[in-house]
């Protein structure tokens, strides 16, 4: 079968408006109930068959963390409501996800209640790769994570991050990313995943409702606001508790985790109030060539979600983001005293080996042969991967403009 050409930007995949329609369909005839949206309902449905819920929601939380969510939701809830105007797909979509986080919130309190060392993991001092979304920072992360004296995170830890046995987050990963890859059929082009491969952490700060990972999905502008201008620490107390049970779980406190997150950008005080001896890795790409591709991952996934979709709208919101990330990337690091490596995306492109030379020596790491070597395979396996199909989209929107 031939795969389906993007032929602009809020293109939509085939089966995605075939779902689309036949949700509607059924939620007219009464074959399905429509999902419901509120805080009440998906608090209702995500606490069934949970024991005790109220202590598996504060255990390991401090009141105002608790209290933190509580209000996220009910503020993120609203304005999915008011604002989104999502089709039957989305709304579907939406009510899956929000479910799962809220589930999730609870499997951890119950596992922390049980095993509440795990909270008190000792962790290596992580390097972080701070820059745009669209910027180069998943290559720079990849390449870091090749190395075997660091660890990662991989996709089945990041969206499945409650351990469970008999790898079954390994198995849902998968299945999900084969149905939403049918939903999708650019998302692989725009971000490779795959369930054993590494992975943001961005699932992890949008377990506590960060807003980044949301408000690339469904045009939220009330939530965005909100979100930015309240205090994240909250968020990356929950980030700092994950990581830690992952990496008990896993065997591999012992070494950095190479982590990145664009939305890290926004949030560094909070980031690094969690990690004081980090290392950081700043990626640096053309504003434009960021900007460009930020607005076609963003009207992708919205598309799929809703009806309704304002180009223009996403531009502002990127624009808005860009800009916002700069400023507060800049004045977190005026102040930093610690260790810290820049990584320019055309440097990377022309000799990558050269610019992670550079990087180690600037970072005080030493660079083995080994990690050269893995580094290197992971260049050979990046040079066929789909995620040069998004270039050309890019090139040939450019062209249509």
């Amino acid at each position: 079968m031939a795969a389906q050409k993007r032929e602009h930007l809020l293109s939509r995949g085939k089966l995605a408006d075939r779902v689309n329609v036949f949700l509607t369909k059924a939620w007219e005839r009464g074959w399905l109930p429509p999902p419901d949206l509120s805080p009440t309902a998906l608090w209702a449905a995500a606490q069934k068959g949970v024991a005790q819920a109220k202590d598996a929601e504060t255990f390991g939380r401090s009141e105002e963390e608790v209290a933190d969510f509580r209000l996220r939701l009910e503020k993120l809830c609203q304005a999915v409501t008011d604002e989104a105007q999502l089709n039957a797909l989305g709304q579907t979509m939406a009510y899956g996800q929000l479910v799962r986080v809220i589930r999730n919130r609870l499997a951890f309190g119950k596992l922390w209640r049980d095993q509440p060392h795990l909270l008190e993991t000792k962790l290596a001092d992580p390097v972080i790769v701070i820059g745009h979304m669209r910027g180069g920072t998943t290559r720079i992360h990849k390449l870091l994570a090749a190395d075997p004296a660091h660890s990662h995170t991989r996709y089945q830890d990041a969206f499945h991050p409650v351990p469970s046995r008999f790898c079954m987050n390994r198995v849902k990963s998968s299945v999900e990313l084969a149905m939403l890859g049918a939903l999708n059929p650019w998302l692989q082009s725009i971000h490779p995943m795959a369930a054993d491969e590494v992975e943001e952490e961005l699932a992890w700060i949008s377990a506590a409702l960060h807003h980044s990972i949301y408000e690339t999905q469904w045009h939220i502008p009330s939530y965005s606001a909100f979100s930015e201008d309240r205090g994240p620490a909250p968020i990356y107390r929950e980030f700092a508790r994950i990581l830690r049970t992952d990496a008990a779980m896993r065997g591999n406190a012992d070494r950095p985790r190479v982590m990145k997150v664009p939305a890290f950008a926004e949030d560094l005080p909070a980031m690094l109030e969690q990690f004081p001896g980090a290392r950081l890795v700043l990626a640096h790409r053309d504003r434009e060539a960021v900007f460009r591709s930020a607005v076609s991952l963003c009207a992708n996934q919205m598309a799929i979600q809703s009806d309704h979709c304002d180009l223009s709208a996403i531009e502002t919101l990127w624009e808005h983001k860009i800009t916002l990330r700069e400023r507060r990337m800049a004045d977190t690091l005026a102040d930093w005293q610690g260790p810290i490596a820049k990584l320019e995306f055309d440097d990377l492109n022309a000799n990558w080996q050269s610019a992670i030379k550079a990087c180690y020596n600037q970072l005080g790491l030493p660079l083995s042969e080994e990690a050269e070597k893995a580094m290197a395979e992971q260049m050979r396996g990046s040079a066929k991967g789909a995620h040069h199909d998004h270039s050309a989209q890019l090139e040939r929107f450019a062209k249509q403009s």
